[in-house]
Parts: structure tokens; C-alpha cells; sequence
């Protein structure tokens, strides 16, 4: 995910920890990029948390109602303390951290900030979120129990992740409405960032969406930058080179990628590469079989032709045929403003339906969709076309 990797010559996880634990005891204010936020959901948060918060953009502003949400790298807990006021008492919020004391900051205020609102909807977990199956806590206690003295104790520590990992998971699968992040993923190491989109995608359910804000690069970040401890920790030299950003949600099943905010002058310049903060927003859901009911969408524009994360080629005013999977996805978001959808009179069960070959880029023929509708040549209530010229 990056053209380069940094050596063996920096530790990632050591700066990142140590950068962001003396953080998380003093504001440090050349972390990330300043960011306005809604005041009104400011009020209920304590100053020592939004001192503390460094982030380059709001993933919480595209968050509803009754959303189960996740917070990647949550430190404090300011995103998630404004996310528990828009899901509301519906909602539901967990914030993952690995630095102990970002955790002990944003643990220490919830029954104030619940207080304030009137409900409690937040949690905070200890673990990575390149691996948001190890729960780090419950993995503590059997550390503490079973101590590591050789490589036979490092062997069954390891089988007892493994054993967290399945039976006792941090985040369940497909269990959140949405996962949100705010300048973190830049500080996971290269070789974990598969494994990190992986993991955002395993854990939201199907139709969930990943609204991901992160700093980025116009150019490759050079290995003489990758390898400095503090460009690395400060958001920098981890940063995602732009495009690659996108195509590391493509990789992992993403579609129906936006750039939904995109700062237009740089953060910071560093060798004459520029690093901005941009905020992605992507679905999961398009995994499946493709069954034809004979549905078929038009596109409605402004483009002539679009083609989508599947290569479907959509032209712009023409009844393109679709497969059933297909078809949901197009009529919700974040396609349903730009398509009208075409049902057909006869409703054909999924248990009935033909496979489909989504690998081509068919018309629909409109007898499909209206077939078994009765004709109607006759305007109703005249006699016209019978003796008469009135045709």
C-alpha cells in the first residue's frame, strides 16, 4: 500500500506509543491538523479531552440516528463522545485504543459525559486496530496468570490469542452500522494495513459504511522520511499516497468510494510533497451471487456514461439490465438520487431467478418489465380509432 517500506531502523508501534501516551498526559498541538467541529455537541465534552484530541477531520457528521458505531484509534474519546450524541439512546459507540493512557482519559469521563446527555452509549476497548478480534485486556489477565519465560510459554500464549481471537472477540463481525477514524491509519505500519482494511470490512455489516478521515500525500513519502520517528508519529511520513488511499478500500470490498471532504490548501509541506487531510466514505455490501430478475436501472446523469466498482457501464438515460444484488445497491446510497429503477410487472422469486452475467453491460429490453402487463389500446371511456377519424 505504499512504494516504499520503512526499514528496521525505526520502531512504528515504539514512536506511536510514546508520542501519543505523553499526548494523552499533556495537549501537544503540532499533532495532526486543527479541525472545527459542531460547537453544540462541544458543550458536553470537558476540556481536558478536546485539549487533547488530534485528529484531521469529523467522520462523525455523516453518522445517523441508531448507529452502531466503531472509532478506530480512539484516544481521548472526543469523536465518539460527539457520535454518541448523533446516534442518540438508540446508538451505540465503542472506541478502540491501544495506548493506556488515551484509554485511562476517555474511561474517566463517561459517566459525566452520560450525566450531561441523558444516556450511556459509549465503550472503550484496549486492543489494535489492525486486530480488532485480540481483546488486549482480556489477553492481559491471561499474560499476568501465564507469564513468558521461553519459547514454549511464547508458543501457548500465542494459542491463546488465537483462542480470544475466535471465541471472544473485540468487535464481532458484521456487527457495526459504521466505522469512523480520524487520522489513524497513517500511523499503522505499512506491512498491517491490509490486515487494517480487512478488519474495518469483517467487522461492518452488510450496507455499513467506513467514513474514514486520514492524512495523505500528493507524492511517494521517500524511506529517508518513512524512517524518522517523529514525521511518523506526527501523521506524516505514514500518510497514504492519495489515489492509494482509495484503491486500499477497493482492495479490501469497498464500493461506492466518495471523497466527501478534501482540504484544499496542504497541511504541511515536507521535501515539496504535500500532505492534506481527506475523508473517504465507503460501502460494504456488494459481495453475493448475481440473479437476474429482469430489473433494470437508468442512469440519470449528468455524465454520458459512468462505470461503477464492478465495471458495470452505466449510459446515461438507457434501461441498463442489472442483476438482483445489483439492483438494491443502485436504489440505496450512495447511487439512489442518480438512478430511477425499473421493476417488472411480474415479480420473479429469488428462489426462480436465472444467474446472471454482471460482466457485460446489457440493455434491457422493455418487454422484460412489462411483461404479463395487460394492453390497453383503447383510451378509456372514448370510442376512438373504432369508426371515427378522432385518431
Amino acid at each position: 500500500m505504499s512504494a516504499t517500506q520503512p526499514t528496521d531502523s525505526l520502531n512504528v508501534d515504539a514512536a506511536v506509543r510514546d508520542r501519543y501516551g505523553a499526548a494523552a498526559e499533556a495537549a501537544e498541538p503540532a499533532l495532526c491538523c486543527p479541525v472545527s467541529y459542531d460547537a453544540k455537541y462541544l458543550k458536553v465534552i470537558p476540556d481536558e479531552i478536546i485539549e487533547r484530541d488530534y485528529g484531521c477531520g469529523d467522520p462523525s457528521q455523516y453518522l445517523k440516528p441508531g448507529d452502531h458505531v466503531l472509532d478506530l484509534g480512539s484516544g481521548g474519546g472526543k469523536i465518539c463522545y460527539i457520535a454518541s450524541q448523533v446516534v442518540g439512546p438508540d446508538g451505540y459507540v465503542v472506541g478502540v485504543d491501544i495506548n493506556d493512557q488515551m484509554l485511562k482519559l476517555a474511561r474517566q469521563y463517561q459517566d459525566e459525559v452520560a450525566s450531561r446527555i441523558g444516556f450511556r452509549n459509549t465503550d472503550f476497548r484496549k486492543g489494535r486496530i489492525q486486530d480488532l478480534q485480540l481483546n488486549m485486556e482480556l489477553f492481559e489477565q491471561h499474560l499476568q496468570q501465564h507469564p513468558v519465560s521461553s519459547a514454549a510459554d511464547w508458543l501457548a500464549a500465542d494459542e491463546a490469542a488465537a483462542e480470544l481471537r475466535e471465541k471472544s472477540p473485540l468487535v464481532a463481525s458484521d456487527s457495526m452500522d459504521a466505522v469512523v477514524s480520524n487520522c489513524v491509519l497513517n500511523l499503522v505500519r505499512n506491512e498491517d494495513r491490509y490486515q487494517l482494511f480487512a478488519e474495518v470490512f469483517r467487522v461492518l455489516k452488510r450496507g455499513g459504511r467506513a467514513i474514514i478521515s486520514d492524512i495523505v500525500s500528493d507524492e511517494d513519502v521517500p524511506t529517508n522520511l518513512q524512517n524518522n520517528a517523529e514525521l511518523w508519529s506526527g501523521c506524516i511520513s505514514g500518510a497514504f499516497r492519495e489515489d492509494r488511499f482509495l484503491e486500499a478500500f477497493e482492495a479490501a470490498g469497498f464500493y461506492g468510494l466518495e471523497i466527501v471532504n478534501r482540504q484544499e490548501e496542504a497541511w504541511a509541506v515536507v521535501d515539496g510533497i504535500e500532505f492534506r487531510s481527506l475523508t473517504v466514505r465507503a460501502w460494504k455490501g456488494k459481495e453475493g451471487p448475481c440473479l437476474d430478475r429482469h430489473q433494470a436501472v437508468i442512469y440519470n446523469g449528468p455524465w454520458k456514461t459512468v462505470t461503477d466498482d464492478d465495471g458495470h457501464k452505466l449510459f446515461r438515460g438507457e434501461r441498463m439490465a442489472v442483476c438482483d444484488k445489483t439492483f438494491k445497491l443502485y436504489t440505496s446510497a450512495p447511487y439512489a438520487d442518480q438512478m430511477t429503477p425499473i421493476v417488472p410487472v411480474d415479480d420473479i422469486p429469488i428462489e426462480q431467478a436465472a444467474n446472471f452475467d454482471c460482466r457485460r453491460s446489457e440493455r434491457r429490453d422493455p418487454k422484460f418489465t412489462k411483461q404479463g402487463k395487460p394492453k390497453l389500446d383503447l383510451l378509456p371511456g372514448t370510442d376512438c380509432c373504432g369508426t371515427t377519424d378522432c385518431c
